[in-house]
């Protein structure tokens, strides 16, 4: 079942649940998907269904962060519990043993040598580590395994 399918089945499960705050955020996923789907005049793959979740999450995040130094809890929380459900659709996360791997392997693969070559190392694993693992903690290890 593609991804698109699994979101329209769990927002008709939440209906038929009565569950205000979950089905208003399967809402919010459809709604961007949609929005790129109308404005690009495509139908979006499970690759690309995957890189609007990613995006949500990181805004998810980047909410939380600014709530919480605003000392908003209560709108902070309402942010992770849609972090929780934007979850269920995105592949597990990988481990870190599993990260480092995969970047010792890119930076094999791309023959990088130093911070110069960061793109190509990041080219590669973006695919690898889409909706798996957050972008910028990995760009950071990448940046530290260069440096050495």
């Amino acid at each position: 079942m593609r991804l698109s399918e699994q979101i329209s089945a769990a927002m008709k499960q939440a209906m038929r649940d009565k569950d205000k705050p979950r089905l208003g955020t399967i809402r919010l996923i459809r709604a961007d998907i949609k929005r790129i789907e109308v404005d690009q005049r495509i139908e979006l793959d499970d690759q690309q269904t995957l890189q609007v979740l990613d995006k949500m999450l990181k805004q998810r995040r980047d909410s939380i962060a600014q709530y919480q130094s605003a000392g908003r809890d209560e709108l902070a929380a309402i942010e992770a519990a849609e972090i929780a459900v934007i979850q269920e659709f995105l592949p597990s996360e990988l481990s870190a043993e599993e990260i480092q791997t995969m970047i010792a392997a890119a930076i094999q693969n791309a023959g990088a040598q130093s911070m110069r070559d960061m793109g190509a190392v990041m080219a590669q694993l973006k695919p690898q580590i889409q909706g798996r693992a957050d972008a910028g903690k990995v760009s950071g290890l990448v940046k530290a395994a260069l440096v050495q």
